[in-house]
């Protein structure tokens, strides 16, 4: 693989996006999600280059068990040639809460990636775990084993939370650093959104220690779920 192009997937992909957790689980119930934003940035990095995405998904909670399952997807753009245009992630977790302020999520994700993929199977599997206090903070860890199928391992930490400040608005933040044999980074993001019923609008920036052009960004986003 040439420098550059190997460049160019771990740039879009050493943040593979991490799909949104289950949140308490209600009895067989199906929910959904839908939205677009100004540019899909996930740990820092644009996986739409740095142009507009839009993304939905389903999932499914099984009961009161604290099991479910779901969907994901977004047009993507990693900037080089045949690369594959459609994300598409399936995943299963469960959920608990641990007492009356915290909650543990363990959630494995399969990523697949679709299109112009004459360079080769990319997707790959991830193990993520979520350990919340509320209104306090959330620590998350990601890890696999075979990073974009190439053997390789990557570890993703971050600390961050999202916190309600009345009248529907609600203020997010975190830090976050990946390990990998690729090489360390760190990313970061602040922004708020605006809940209208079962819309939300949000304002966020994101940035990296990166030296390539895949931080820095103020993203718009619209969303809407039920």
């Amino acid at each position: 693989m040439q420098k550059n192009l190997k460049a160019a997937i771990l740039a879009a992909l050493l943040a593979a996006p991490a799909v949104s957790f289950a949140q308490e689980a209600e009895e067989s119930n199906f929910s959904w999600n839908a939205g677009v934003v100004s540019d899909y940035v996930f740990r820092g990095v644009s996986q739409s280059g740095k142009d507009i995405a839009f993304q939905g998904g389903v999932d499914y909670a099984f009961g009161d068990s604290g099991f479910y399952a779901g969907i994901w997807g977004s047009n993507i753009d990693f900037g080089y040639r045949a690369a594959p245009d459609l994300e598409l992630d399936g995943y299963v977790g469960f959920n608990t809460d641990l007492g009356e302020k915290f909650n543990f999520d363990v959630m494995l994700t399969r990523y697949t990636y679709h299109g112009d993929d004459n360079d080769g199977n990319i997707d790959y599997n991830e193990l993520i775990t979520k350990f919340s206090m509320n209104d306090v903070a959330t620590l998350t860890v990601g890890y696999t084993n075979d990073y974009s199928n190439t053997g390789e391992n990557v570890t993703y930490v971050n600390l961050g939370n999202s916190w309600d400040l009345g009248k529907d608005f609600s203020l997010n933040a975190g830090f976050g650093r990946t390990f990998s044999d690729f090489g360390d980074y760190n990313d970061w993001n602040v922004g708020v959104s605006k809940s209208f019923g079962a819309l939300e609008f949000g304002l966020n920036y994101y940035d990296t220690n990166l030296n390539y052009n895949a931080s820095d960004s103020v993203v718009l986003s619209v969303k809407i779920g039920g």
